[in-house]
């Protein structure tokens, strides 16, 4: 999943397209205090914890956005969807942990703010394969078009053999 995730990075830095990543992070108790107390694990992503850096061999480049939010979607209560609009980003590809969470969340949710969304099956995963698989079918069927990594590069690569 690492690997299809940087090999994205490198066609989209190369295409000079937008890159957005995500992170979990808390700084306050009040912070989602409902959703922790449901998941009591999810303490461990207080700010400067090691939990919520983002892996160093996707590392974001200084120019590229760090959203942090507090719930599974990457728009709700964060300002995502107005830097997407002032990027003119016209669809998204979502990748990333987990496919039932915060890819689900993040990928719905880019649906309903009228993006084309894609999930990239090679770059996404979850804990648990059956959840996993199901939430892409769900997602294929009802809200994005679920890609693999090699069907998204093909893709990508005619963008840039027409520029």
């Amino acid at each position: 999943m690492i690997a299809a995730n940087a090999t994205l990075l490198a066609e989209f830095r190369q295409l000079g397209f937008p890159v957005f990543f995500s992170t979990v992070v808390y700084h306050r108790d009040t912070d989602a205090s409902v959703f922790r107390e449901k998941i009591p694990a999810l303490n461990i992503l207080a700010a400067e914890s090691p939990w919520v850096a983002i892996d160093p061999r996707v590392k974001p480049l200084d120019n590229e956005v760090i959203i942090e939010k507090c719930w599974p979607s990457a728009f709700f209560d964060t300002d995502l969807k107005q830097q997407l609009i002032e990027a003119k980003v016209d669809s998204l590809i979502v990748t990333g942990l987990t496919t039932s969470g915060c890819v689900r969340a993040t990928a719905v949710d880019g649906l309903q703010h009228n993006f084309p969304v894609t999930v990239v099956r090679d770059a996404v995963g979850d804990r648990n394969t059956i959840a996993h698989e199901a939430n892409l079918f769900d997602l294929q069927a009802k809200y994005t078009q679920v890609s693999s990594l090699l069907d998204v590069m093909a893709v990508l690569r005619s963008l840039e053999a027409q520029s």
